[in-house]
């Protein structure tokens, strides 16, 4: 096979990972084992951007990392804080801001569907030989880190 077939095959699996997120494989899935509780996806979704990073999030900055408008970011907090997993906090630096932190329920359902995506990985993987799947991990780990440094906003 080609370097350019190869290249090909990779943002093909790419485009098919990222339509099998937007449809909400593993929410599927969850439903389907009667493994599905709590807020909708897109709750969780904001709870990893939360939880992924070092600093605190505005609503705005929670918007820009999920690519949503403020209105859906919005919403999308209000949900999380009526569900109890996310709180607002006042910004130090800035009064007249708002930081939205995890609560400790919050931190509970994340490491829940971590735990589900974890072993949805396993699950998929299961047929595979130990240095398969340390060289996906690597390969996909260093991949990322790569594509990120590339793309992201500098």
């Amino acid at each position: 096979m080609s370097p350019q077939a190869h290249i090909a095959d990779i943002a093909s699996a790419l485009v098919a990972l990222r339509r099998s997120q937007t449809r909400r494989a593993l929410a599927r899935l969850a439903e389907r084992r009667g493994e599905r509780t709590g807020p909708p996806d897109a709750v969780f979704d904001l709870l990893d951007a939360l939880a992924d990073r070092t600093e605190r999030l505005t609503v705005t900055e929670a918007a820009a990392a999920l690519g949503v408008d403020q209105a859906r970011a919005s919403r999308l907090a209000a949900q999380a804080i009526g569900a109890g997993l996310a709180r607002r906090e006042p910004d130090q630096a800035d009064g007249r801001r708002s930081i939205l932190a995890l609560t400790p329920d919050g931190h509970a359902a994340l490491d829940r569907i971590s735990a589900f995506r974890r072993a949805t990985v396993a699950d998929a993987t299961a047929d595979w030989s130990a240095d398969d799947r340390a060289a996906l991990a690597e390969l996909l780990t260093r991949f990322v880190r790569d594509f990120a440094a590339r793309t992201e906003a500098r």
